[in-house]
């Protein structure tokens, strides 16, 4: 298969479900899913279980034990689980636009990963989004937003269906091209090559500070955030604390310092 598409979850359900909708009518179609789920419910498994026929290829559901937050881990562990040599990386509560696939693979060239972004919903019309306003893509228009309520600012040039327009932002943009755990591709070789996700990073930089690494390996990097769209659904945030930040910061700081490209604490040990 072409890609394997990698979504991070844990206990949201209607997220997950809304983001499936989204992958389950891609214009590529040649792909696998492969949860990393870090510790759910059952529930979860009941959601992939009513998509499971919805897929040219099956779902590939990668769980452990509940033991606080340990995506760096959940993410090896399911990267051991795919069956592609290039790996898309996204998260359970960013809803796909139809060409999300077609334009990482587009996009895609040996020495480089492509760096994404997204469009954040608040919680009003992350609620509201049906499967009917997934599946027509209503959601992703600019007029739909503006009748659910979404206030109206620059960011929203994210959505434009406009090819040189879109290849024009991703040019002018100020934003730098790092590696975002919601809307990131690269070779599964490059990835093993710095040994995967940092098991000491917990939440806060642990995917840029992937990318740190795939930088000190040599990688470049294509900005493609106006070009591979998705939508961010609001969630609350409890899993963080000043103490968690600073001690990521820490490892990422030593990290670009010393040109590091392998941590011990990555996909070996598992």
């Amino acid at each position: 298969m072409k890609v394997s598409v990698i979504i991070t979850t844990y206990n949201a359900e209607d997220w997950l479900r809304k983001v499936l909708v989204g992958f389950s009518v891609q214009t590529e179609t040649d792909f696998e899913l492969v949860i990393a789920d870090d510790g759910s419910t059952p529930k979860t498994k009941e959601v992939l279980d009513a998509f499971s026929s919805q897929f040219k290829h099956p779902i590939v559901h990668v769980w452990h034990e509940d033991d606080g937050f340990q995506k760096s881990k959940i993410l090896n562990k399911a990267i051991l689980k795919t069956n592609s040599d290039y790996l898309l990386f996204t998260d359970g509560d960013c809803i796909p636009r139809k060409d999300f696939v077609a334009v990482h693979l587009k996009y895609k060239e040996e020495g480089y990963f492509l760096s994404g972004g997204y469009f954040k919903l608040p919680m009003t019309i992350s609620q509201a989004i049906t499967d009917e306003d997934i599946i027509s893509q209503n959601c992703f228009r600019i007029s739909w937003l503006r009748r659910q309520g979404l206030k109206m600012n620059f960011k929203i040039t994210k959505l434009t269906h406009t090819k040189l327009f879109a290849d024009f932002m991703n040019w002018v943009t100020p934003t730098k091209r790092s590696w975002n755990g919601h809307n990131s591709s690269g070779f599964k070789s490059d990835i093993l090559a710095v040994n995967g996700f940092n098991h000491d990073m917990k939440y806060g930089g642990l995917d840029r500070e992937l990318g740190e690494r795939l930088f000190n390996l040599g990688l470049f990097s294509k900005q493609i955030r106006y070009s591979a769209i998705c939508l961010h659904l609001d969630h609350a945030r409890g899993y963080s604390s000043p103490e968690i930040w600073e001690k990521n910061n820490a490892i990422r700081t030593y990290n670009r310092k010393h040109k590091v490209i392998q941590i011990e604490n990555g996909i070996s040990s598992l």
